[in-house]
């Protein structure tokens, strides 16, 4: 599936699929949706607010990037417009 608008590249977020665009410059981007979960306190802030137990985290939406990392993502109105996404096989 090819050159769908930001409504069904959500859809397909939320399948579990990685969705990228192709007016993208960075090589081997996509975004994928990340489920709530919990997750064992890492920060001495965390640790403090909940005790050094798990941490509850919403879902969100994250990026891999052209520098091969991991960042949380929000798109641009420019994604939110384009017609170009399609799925990362």
């Amino acid at each position: 599936m090819e050159n769908f608008d930001f409504g069904q590249a959500i859809k397909c977020l939320k399948e579990g699929k990685r969705v990228s665009r192709k007016g993208w410059n960075g090589s081997g981007m996509y975004a994928y949706y990340v489920p709530a979960n919990s997750y064992p306190a890492t920060t001495e802030i965390a640790k403090k607010e909940f005790g050094g137990d798990l941490v509850p985290y919403r879902p969100y939406l994250a990026l891999k990037t052209a520098q091969n990392d991991i960042a949380t993502w929000n798109p641009s109105t420019s994604d939110c417009l384009a017609e170009d996404w399609f799925v990362v096989e």
